[in-house]
């Protein structure tokens, strides 16, 4: 598996932007972002196929998200802006065989970094 390393997170206040990055140790195949929120199960955010020619969204965040990949630099990133605080939650990257939102279909996870945003 390979081994996945989240930074970019911080607080700010509603409104404001963020760019979260997620630094693999080898080649990946599709990747994807899933964020957390207290006593709430892990949510599906944005995911990019391996080439980075296919995205998709969940709701909540198209129009303010954008996922992006530089395969040669092995980095996965999160544009995140007009944030609400509803978007506060651990933020973790995934790797695996699927382009898909479906936690199940990854393989290697990060440890996270967390997001908060205040009203």
């Amino acid at each position: 598996q390979v081994r996945l390393v989240e930074s970019g997170g911080g607080s700010v206040q509603a409104g404001g932007s963020l760019r979260l990055s997620c630094d693999a140790s080898g080649d990946t195949a599709s990747m994807a972002w899933f964020r957390q929120a207290p006593g709430k199960e892990r949510e599906g955010v944005a995911c990019i196929s391996i080439g980075g020619t296919r995205t998709n969204y969940a709701d909540s965040v198209k129009g303010r998200f954008t996922i992006s990949r530089d395969n040669a630099k092995k980095t996965l990133y999160l544009h995140m802006n007009n944030l609400k605080p509803e978007d506060t939650g651990m933020y973790y990257c995934a790797e695996g065989g699927f382009w898909s939102l479906l936690p199940q279909d990854y393989a290697s996870w990060g440890q996270g970094t967390q997001v908060t945003v205040s009203s």
